[in-house]
């Protein structure tokens, strides 16, 4: 079975954490020594191989601790669901998003993972006045 390879432009503040993280693993990787087992990861344990779900739950807990957010609160996830809203609030196309998400189509995209972050409630609100320009102003 083949993988599948997308090519994904990061953004400058993502580059640069997996530039430190880079920085962070080599120096890993010489604490480690022969332990060390290389087999290309960019994640990878403390000894070079492949992370399982326990450890990826255990890092984000952590991560989440360290900033300051309820641990039992949040799942690695949900950083899909955040990451469809964050780009649908901004105003990104539904289709431009499904395709960073790898689906095929945006029905999963919108169902599943789009949530509004602004609540609706604003949404008409702003339709109305748009309905009727200048109504509440003194006019």
């Amino acid at each position: 079975m083949r993988k599948s390879r997308r090519m994904l432009a990061l953004p400058a503040r993502c580059v640069g954490a997996l530039r430190a993280h880079r920085d962070a693993q080599t120096r890993t990787r010489l604490v480690a020594g022969n332990a060390w087992q290389e087999h290309g990861l960019v994640f990878a344990s403390r000894v070079g191989t492949a992370l399982d779900s326990h450890n990826v739950r255990r890092g984000f807990r952590r991560i989440l601790a360290k900033a300051g957010l309820p641990a039992g609160e949040w799942t690695p996830r949900e950083m899909r669901h955040s990451f469809v809203s964050l780009l649908s609030d901004d105003g990104m196309a539904i289709e431009d998003i499904a395709r960073l998400r790898g689906h095929s189509g945006t029905a999963v995209t919108e169902t599943v993972y789009r949530l509004q972050i602004r609540p609706v409630i604003e949404d008409g609100a702003t339709s109305m006045d748009r309905i009727f320009p200048g109504a509440g102003q003194g006019t």
